[in-house]
């Protein structure tokens, strides 16, 4: 089957925490014979800021950041199978979604892939003249990377015909141990862009701890931080490439997940990084949020932290014996139970009963 897929980008996770989650998942669909096309916009210099070569496993289509660009790549959405048109690519979204939708063949699925659903949501809520409204009662279903009963019931409440979760996972080929690197070496480590709904989580929960404990050391990695006033004990590196993220995980004796305000509300949304950290061994402390035991156990697999207190005494009492505990724990964990395949296998299957269904009503 073809899957024609449009989002913010495949090659570049300059400002695109979703890279990742798009290149693990895709892979592992790709290797159940899904032939993929991913359709990306060259806007905010991510094709100046590539950590990655176009695949062997995935044809990749970059197009200018222009309305004659999207007006023709979003023709090709009638040559596959299964359409997909990803939240947050940053530029016509409205558009492409518009045009994607009514260029899919018919027969085709036709899905609307949220990776921040909790955020767009609360934008539905306050929005109800949002073109999204109209797109979800005519797509055949939403696909989303997290956010659990709560999501599922808040898209079924707007028109959604389905919502489904298919949660971020870890690529053991991708992200794994390493030996350290000088580079990264600290106490505590945060990767993560700096964002309106990010930043006051990162004062409470990363700041706050560095404050708390001013003997530690913190790095901090990501864009969008240089003017930041932060504590003296606080060492920024900028941003860093995918290719260096199992190195920036090992290095520290621990590493900081912090979930943006709309997902730590809603809660059942583990970010990327928590999947990245725990395939590279790293012992992880993360804000504290509804859910988090569907995937580490809290005090074995990975430290909760209600607040930059939680953080910094966590710190205090964590030895390197003890953090390489929890980090193999978690390592263990989600290499037997979150994996891409398995998230593939369940794309895979909701795939297959779609165009089941659809031949069924064809039939009779």
């Amino acid at each position: 089957m073809k899957i024609a897929f449009y989002g913010s980008s495949l090659l570049s996770s300059y400002w695109n925490g979703a890279a990742t989650y798009y290149r693990g998942l895709l892979h592992a669909l790709s290797r159940r014979g899904y032939h993929i096309t991913f359709y990306e916009p060259d806007v905010y210099e991510r094709q100046q800021n590539r950590d990655m070569d176009e695949p062997d496993w995935c044809r990749v289509v970059v197009y200018p950041g222009t309305s004659a660009a999207v007006q023709a790549v979003t023709r090709h959405a009638a040559d596959a199978d299964i359409v997909v048109v990803a939240s947050g690519i940053g530029f016509e979204d409205d558009t492409i979604r518009r045009l994607v939708y009514g260029n899919a063949r018919p027969g085709a699925a036709r899905i609307f892939w949220d990776v921040d659903a909790p955020a767009t949501l609360q934008q539905l809520a306050a929005e109800p003249d949002h073109q999204l409204h109209t797109d979800l009662r005519q797509i055949d279903m939403v696909l989303t990377y997290g956010g659990g009963e709560p999501v599922i019931e808040g898209y079924r409440a707007f028109g959604a015909r389905d919502c489904i979760p298919i949660y971020n996972a870890l690529d053991p080929d991708t992200h794994h141990p390493v030996p350290p690197t000088a580079r990264f070496n600290a106490d505590l480590s945060f990767l993560g862009n700096r964002l309106p709904d990010r930043e006051a989580r990162v004062d409470e929960f990363f700041f706050e701890a560095a404050r708390a404990a001013p003997q530690k050391a913190f790095l901090l990695g990501g864009s969008g931080w240089g003017d930041k006033v932060m504590p003296r004990n606080v060492h920024l590196v900028g941003h860093v490439r995918t290719v260096d993220h199992n190195a920036f995980n090992v290095s520290p004796l621990a590493v900081l997940n912090i979930n943006r305000e709309s997902m730590a509300r809603n809660g059942f949304s583990p970010a990327t990084r928590v999947f990245e950290a725990a395939g590279a061994g790293a012992c992880l402390i993360t804000d504290d949020w509804v859910g988090l035991d569907l995937f580490l156990k809290d005090g074995e697999e990975v430290f909760a932290a209600r607040d930059g207190k939680d953080v910094a005494d966590i710190l205090q009492g964590l030895t390197p014996d003890i953090a390489r505990a929890v980090g193999q724990k978690a390592l263990e964990r989600v290499r037997r139970e979150h994996t891409y395949e398995q998230r593939a296998e369940k794309a895979d299957t909701i795939f297959r009963r779609f165009f089941e269904k659809e031949r069924e009503v064809a039939v009779g």
